[in-house]
């Protein structure tokens, strides 16, 4: 008999097998699922993103742009959540497309899925840095100099190439990195409940900005509401709108490694869906808000800074008061990415060994701590060499476009699935299906067509990296050839 060819599927129940025999530990319930969800999407979106992509792209109507972005998320978001409650592993994107498009798309998104949660912790933990100097700085502690507290590499003028900058290494991003490698170590039940710690101190700072600024908005900065096109494409009017949702879609990042989480929830079947869209469905209104106040609290071209939340304060004496506080939110919320990105990330290697597409290393789950620990020091060692290294601007823009695509096939694959196996049990199904997920795939794409080039081409080459490892080792290793 012929081996399956690279197009075979695995059947749907090997993964519920594999979610039988599970050697991580059960313990979240809906509420800490749904902390992990806002852990996740809360970070670099609302305390850096907002006010960039409103001064360079959007103006005002960068309202708009999270609207479109969080349209498409929670399109795709449904999808993640019939998935999920259906078949509740840890693999997130990439078992979900094994199941229904086969194994080299399945190696297809699940190494995108690795640029997302990799370089999304990287890039993260490089704003942490930033915030981590603000803050020593406006307590009067200097002992970090430009040396150890900068990226040593950064982008030339001519946005092509990479030149040094004199730093050795970032060292407070190492810290976090390497903190947080250490909570993700030692166990779920610890990570969650540090997570759930974090969130609550950033969300109770993200709405006293919003409660306490919105006394302070200025109507007449929203005004034009949709600036001109200036002549540069994405620059204002609509084409502006969509650009900025292409930029800001970095800020929802996270709510899919809920899905990721799925063999460590309690009722995977019903806390499952709560967990991804409750979260989603949060930080979609917290945005939309956030970015409404910071727009109406100054002309939006002053907000062309990364730290935008503190100049819109700053715009405001009675305000200054908050500034220290949004510093400490900025902090607890970046934290909390890294801790989400790590966590999802050890946990798709976790997937892909037990299918052999990795070597089975990646799949050991420590005895005592009951967590995939040596996948998570791989991740977390990763991470800290790179942000230790490599600056905000290029490491951010390779992680947008791995997330959309891998959007793109979830939504097509609970299709693919509804025609392949309607006998199976679905404890979540989304009514409308096939008009939900057809739009999932339409706003992605969307999205997709309005990122740089630049993107698209270290797209290729890291596409082109994962097709030589597929061919080479995960073609031969894989369990369905076994």
């Amino acid at each position: 008999m012929s081996k399956p060819g690279i197009f075979a599927t695995i059947p749907v129940a090997q993964l519920e097998q594999d979610s039988t025999n599970n050697a991580l530990n059960r313990s979240l319930g809906p509420g800490a699922l749904t902390a992990l969800g806002i852990g996740g999407i809360i970070g670099t979106g609302i305390f850096v993103l907002t006010g960039l992509a409103a001064a360079q792209h959007a103006g005002p109507a960068v309202v708009l742009s999270f609207i479109v972005a969080g349209l498409g998320c929670i399109f795709a978001g449904l999808c993640y959540a019939e998935f999920a409650a259906m078949v509740p592993v840890s693999g997130s994107a990439y078992a979900y497309s094994y199941a229904t498009l086969g194994e080299f798309i399945a190696w297809f998104v699940g190494w995108n899925l690795v640029l997302e949660y990799l370089f999304a912790a990287s890039t993260v933990a490089v704003g942490w840095s930033r915030y981590c100097v603000t803050l020593l700085n406006t307590l009067n502690i200097n002992f970090l100099p430009a040396s150890v507290s900068g990226s040593p590499l950064k982008l030339a003028a001519d946005g092509s190439t990479i030149v040094a900058t004199g730093a050795v290494l970032n060292l407070p991003a190492v810290f976090i990195a390497l903190l947080v490698t250490y909570i993700c170590y030692v166990g779920i039940r610890q990570s969650a409940f540090v997570n759930t710690i974090i969130v609550t101190i950033k969300v109770a700072i993200v709405l006293a900005v919003i409660g306490f600024g919105a006394f302070y908005v200025n109507p007449a900065n929203w005004h034009p509401f949709i600036p001109p096109n200036t002549g540069t494409f994405g620059a204002f009017g609509w084409s502006g709108i969509l650009r900025a949702s292409g930029i800001v879609f970095f800020s929802y990042i996270g709510f899919d490694a809920v899905s990721t989480a799925a063999q460590e929830a309690k009722n995977p079947a019903r806390n499952m869906p709560i967990g991804i869209l409750g979260s989603l469905l949060i930080c979609t209104v917290l945005y939309i808000l956030m970015s409404g106040v910071l727009t109406g609290l100054m002309p939006y071209p002053l907000l062309n800074d990364a730290a935008p939340v503190a100049v819109a304060l700053a715009s405001h004496p009675e305000l200054a008061w908050l500034r220290t506080w949004v510093i400490v939110g900025a902090l607890a919320g970046l934290t909390s990415v890294v801790l989400v990105m790590m966590l999802a990330q050890a946990r798709i290697f976790l997937s892909m060994a037990r299918h052999g597409l990795l070597p089975a290393f990646f799949g050991k789950v420590h005895p005592r701590f009951r967590t995939p620990y040596i996948s998570t020091l791989i991740t977390g060692g990763f991470a800290a060499v790179v942000c230790g290294l490599l600056p905000v601007d290029v490491l951010g823009e390779l992680v947008s476009i791995g997330t959309l695509i891998a959007f793109v096939v979830v939504c097509i694959g609970v299709l693919v699935l509804r025609k392949t196996r309607p006998d199976l049990p679905r404890p979540f199904r989304v009514k409308g299906i096939w008009l939900v997920a057809p739009a999932g795939v339409g706003m992605c794409a969307l999205m997709i067509g309005f990122l740089p080039m630049s993107t698209w081409i270290r797209l290729v080459v890291w596409t082109a990296i994962g097709v030589v490892i597929y061919f080479t080792y995960s073609y031969k290793h894989s369990r369905l050839r076994r």
